[in-house]
């Protein structure tokens, strides 16, 4: 308040002196262009130009305005697209996630230019199109995601290798995952759509190169990578006895062999490898060379299973393998699989006796068909009719069992002439 009296008073001053001025000598001013000359006094010409500074202030001023209210109107009006589209997008994902896909595509695509991140639009988008089976649209949607951010070919391709891969289309799937290999060589998720890829197209042997990536770039866990390389190895043993017909056995051993022989050091001693290399030597006759390889995978773990196949196969020499088997014994004594087996390779040795006691030890822990079978068949061709039917009528449970509930006739019942019709 005191300023703007003092003010006031400084105003009034300086008004009352240049008044006074104006009075004592009005001055002279002359503005002459070409022909034409103008002339007035020097406070009107003082006047004049104070008026024309304040003229233009003001208009530079009403035209600063004009040009601040446009950009307020444009930023104005690009914000609130933005804010729609953001309000679409976040509609739209809701939609994707309660599964309604026909509007989550709409939304998606519809605020997909006027949003900040299009990239995630087109990608959801392009998702809710292959959810209602819009193969074309899903596809177009990808090419626009791809075209929207620069760079984002891996980001766009592993989406675009999901959809071919869920569509069934393995070799288009392997070619966008084989590109993606070399702009990505680290991807850890690319490698493991690759495994999927070549486990479903039966191309062991791409996964066996595979299976070193996986393995160094933790890509599995422990238990997934050991089920993997499991699978391939035996699809890949498998493989290398699947000859032309016609091939000889010889070849079919040689090049088992050459496979098992060949694949890393450590799953020579995988359990279930040596299980399904045993098992495809017995099936091409390959007995002898599957026999130590078995009699291993016992010592090292013992699997009723593969004991009872023990006593199936003839090895080089039957007698040691009959010795290697009673060895067992002392840590498994009244295992009916090993008596089993004891009593087939005593059998194979001639020892008649042996193989007879070995048999009915083995029924006594457990009663088995294939145990009844084996021991009724020596029974009889050693002449003792009378100790096989005993054995039979003992066991007949083990022959007939599944049989449905029916009448039978006394003990004694003799059996009546056949009636005329």
């Amino acid at each position: 308040m005191k300023r703007l009296f003092i003010l006031l008073l400084v105003l009034m001053f300086a008004g009352a002196w240049v008044g006074q001025m104006m009075i004592q000598d009005s001055g002279y001013t002359l503005l002459a262009y070409g022909q034409t000359t103008i002339e007035m006094s020097m406070w009107v010409f003082v006047v004049l130009l104070i008026a024309l500074f304040l003229a233009l202030h003001w208009g530079l001023n009403l035209l600063n305005s004009s040009l601040k209210s446009g950009t307020r109107l444009r930023l104005w009006s690009g914000g609130r697209s933005q804010r729609i589209a953001q309000a679409k997008t976040l509609k739209g994902l809701i939609a994707l996630s309660e599964g309604n896909w026909w509007k989550a595509q709409r939304l998606l695509s519809q605020s997909a230019d006027k949003n900040s991140l299009p990239l995630i639009n087109y990608i959801a988008a392009a998702r809710a199109a292959q959810e209602q089976g819009s193969e074309a649209t899903c596809d177009e949607l990808l090419q626009k995601a791809l075209a929207s951010t620069p760079g984002a070919e891996v980001a766009v391709g592993v989406i675009q290798a999901q959809t071919q891969l869920s569509r069934g289309q393995l070799e288009p799937c392997l070619a966008t995952l084989l590109s993606l290999r070399k702009k990505a060589p680290k991807n850890t998720y690319v490698m493991k759509l690759l495994r999927e890829v070549y486990i479903q197209l039966c191309d062991w042997h791409a996964l066996q190169q595979l299976i070193p990536e996986l393995r160094r770039h933790k890509v599995l866990k422990d238990d997934k990578l050991t089920q993997t390389e499991q699978l391939c190895y035996q699809r890949l043993l498998e493989h290398s006895i699947a000859l032309p017909e016609g091939t000889a056995l010889e070849d079919k051993r040689k090049a088992l062999g050459e496979t098992w022989h060949n694949m890393p050091g450590q799953l020579n001693k995988d359990d279930v490898l040596a299980r399904h290399y045993t098992q495809l030597l017995v099936s091409i006759g390959a007995e002898a060379k599957a026999e130590p390889v078995l009699r291993e995978l016992i010592k090292r773990k013992w699997d009723d299973e593969l004991v009872s196949l023990y006593g199936k196969i003839e090895g080089e020499n039957p007698n040691k393998q009959l010795d290697a088997a009673r060895k067992w014994l002392k840590d498994y004594p009244l295992n009916p699989y090993l008596l089993l087996t004891l009593g087939r390779l005593s059998q194979r040795n001639q020892h008649w006796g042996k193989a007879v006691t070995y048999f009915e030890q083995s029924l006594e822990q457990q009663p088995q068909a294939e145990t009844l079978s084996e021991l009724a068949r020596l029974l009889q061709n050693l002449g003792e009719t009378e100790r096989t039917q005993k054995l039979m009528e003992k066991h007949l449970g083990l022959i007939g069992g599944g049989l449905p509930a029916l009448p039978l006739p006394e003990k004694g019942t003799t059996l009546a002439a056949p009636e005329v019709q």
